[in-house]
């Protein structure tokens, strides 16, 4: 039995060494798949949660983005109105004084530039903040996800402090600029448009749209008036320049990058016409006659039959800088904050930065 078994296994060799090594291959490309497929289960579930913790920090640091916003208007306002006092002409005018109609010049001017220059410097800081605190931010995840024994922070405390320190100029020399190239074009608007002109709410939208023309078409670019132009003063100091120093040049270089792309342009304008729409909804309620009021039914076409002179709408027009700089969340602000396009910015923003300099390249 055991000699025809033998002989059997010995006819039969080469079939059971090939079944043999088929089956052992099998056996072995088997734990080898189970191990691949382990490693890439291990990979995807770190991925995941790599993904989850960055996007949990990005809602956390867009969270910290309309909070400073909302904290930084009151200081925007109270730069706005130290510079463009219309309430002491508002005071002087209940004197009664013999030059009265120089004074509503003024104010008309002052009232008009005020709130103009709100809006645009609102929207510049919704948005310039947006771009700071997401570059910051991106950086921070880097340097929470890093080694910390072997790699250098990319955005210390003080790094952080000195570079979201330039938000200065934008309430600075920045306002300042912005408030001179507003006052110009509604000058050249209203200037010599008298008090006891009437107008619509299409004729005062007309007005506002030929300032903006004017503001929006001169030679300096709206970013100009955000970040300081001039080479940075930390760069003149070439031979004294920390190692703090230059991680901020960095960053105010990469700032000035983003001030300059198309992407930023174009979110820009989609907040100042959002800025100015609302505004222009907040105007509105000035110009319904009774009928409107009473039937809400109306297209708003009908407001274009409501005229107010200007002596009427100077003081509606003087009061919306409360509106627009108001440190608690109203519907202009919040237009802002909330906008579909300033959020996908932010997003792009955040991701650029605080992807691995390895990945990018």
């Amino acid at each position: 039995m055991f000699s025809s078994t033998w002989n059997f296994i010995k006819r039969h060799k080469r079939k059971f060494i090939f079944a043999g090594a088929l089956v052992g291959g099998v056996y072995f490309l088997g734990k080898y798949a189970q191990r691949k497929i382990r490693d890439i289960q291990e990979r995807e579930a770190n991925e995941y949660i790599s993904q989850a913790r960055r996007q949990f920090h990005f809602e956390s640091n867009q969270r910290t983005c309309n909070m400073t916003v909302l904290s930084m208007l009151p200081s925007l306002k109270e730069a706005i109105i130290a510079q463009l006092n219309s309430e002491s002409l508002t005071a002087l005018l209940k004197t009664k004084p013999d030059n009265k109609l120089d004074i509503w010049a003024d104010l008309k001017i002052i009232s008009f530039t005020r709130t103009i220059v709100g809006v645009y410097s609102t929207c510049m800081l919704v948005v310039l903040l947006r771009v700071q605190l997401n570059i910051i931010g991106g950086y921070l995840y880097l340097d929470n996800s890093a080694n910390k024994n072997t790699t250098a922070p990319m955005a210390p405390p003080d790094v952080q402090q000195q570079y979201l320190s330039s938000i200065q100029h934008l309430l600075g020399d920045g306002l300042i600029e912005l408030m001179t190239v507003v006052k110009k074009a509604v000058q050249n608007s209203l200037g010599s448009m008298s008090l006891k002109q009437s107008l619509s709410l299409l004729e005062l939208e007309q007005q506002i749209s030929w300032m903006r023309a004017e503001v929006e078409g001169s030679e300096r670019p709206l970013s100009w008036y955000m970040l300081a132009d001039d080479q940075d003063a930390l760069a003149d100091q070439a031979c004294g320049l920390t190692e703090n120093d230059v991680l901020t040049i960095r960053l105010l270089n990469e700032t000035r990058d983003m001030l300059d792309s198309p992407d930023f342009t174009k979110v820009l304008h989609t907040c100042l016409n959002r800025g100015f729409s609302r505004l222009l909804d907040n105007l509105a309620t000035f110009f319904r006659s009774p009928s409107v009021e009473s039937d809400h039914s109306l297209a708003p076409d009908s407001l274009s039959g409501v005229s107010l002179p200007l002596a009427k709408i100077i003081p509606i027009i003087n009061g919306q800088i409360n509106t627009i700089c108001s440190e608690t969340p109203s519907h202009f602000v919040q237009d802002l904050l909330l906008n579909d396009q300033v959020k996908e910015f932010a997003a792009t923003v955040y991701e650029t930065f605080s992807m691995p300099q390895e990945l990018q390249k």
